[in-house]
């Protein structure tokens, strides 16, 4: 169903992302800073059950326009990856969010559960990369898209579970380093923008 290439660029791609500090990322370390370790492995797996949520509505929603028409499907891709591109220029011309953890009072797990979730749910900048970024590696030729955009999905999911859960467990060193490395602060944008635009082009070059 999946080029092994293809997968495997798919999964380097959402590893290196998760790994980038971003909201999740900061959420997390901030949680398990104030209030232990439990509470931000429950906020990373709050934020996985979020990110569940885009996926299946991105199954949904993709795999209906496919139904519809194939040139619909072909018509959305390229519009995903326009919005990829437009993520990417706006991440590295765009200035550099402070790395700062505020200051917070602690929270049960279960607290910290919702909150990740809700964050995370309720992001349309999120539903809006699922819809843009899972169709990249779909081939409708292949048959099963809906099972396809699960797949990836799920993958999405476990690796930035994964990844956040560790940063959970060593929220101490690695927010310590994150408050005193400018060099991430000055770099985090331009990689993660150089992602995208390289994901956007990628697809716009195959397509042809």
């Amino acid at each position: 169903m999946f080029d092994a290439s293809a997968l495997m660029t798919y999964a380097v791609i959402v590893a290196g992302f998760s790994a980038l500090p971003g909201p999740a990322i900061l959420l997390t370390l901030a949680r398990s800073a104030s209030s232990g370790t439990r509470s931000g492995v429950a906020t990373s797996l709050g934020v996985a059950t979020g990110d569940l949520l885009h996926t299946a509505l991105a199954v949904l929603g993709v795999s209906a326009i496919l139904m519809a028409s194939a040139v619909a499907f072909t018509i959305m891709k390229y519009i995903g990856a326009a919005y990829l591109i437009y993520l990417g220029v706006k991440a590295i011309l765009g200035p550099t969010p402070s790395l700062e953890l505020p200051a917070e009072r602690q929270v049960t797990p279960r607290v910290a559960f919702r909150q990740g979730v809700f964050c995370e749910a309720l992001n349309p900048k999120s539903a809006m990369f699922f819809l843009a970024f899972l169709p990249q590696f779909v081939q409708p030729k292949a048959g099963g898209v809906s099972l396809q955009l699960g797949i990836l999905g799920l993958l999405f999911v476990v690796i930035g579970a994964a990844v956040t859960i560790a940063y959970a467990c060593a929220a101490g060193r690695v927010g310590a380093f994150l408050k005193r490395s400018s060099m991430v602060e000055r770099w985090q944008n331009k990689v993660v923008g150089s992602i995208f635009c390289a994901l956007g082009v990628h697809l716009a070059l195959q397509e042809r």
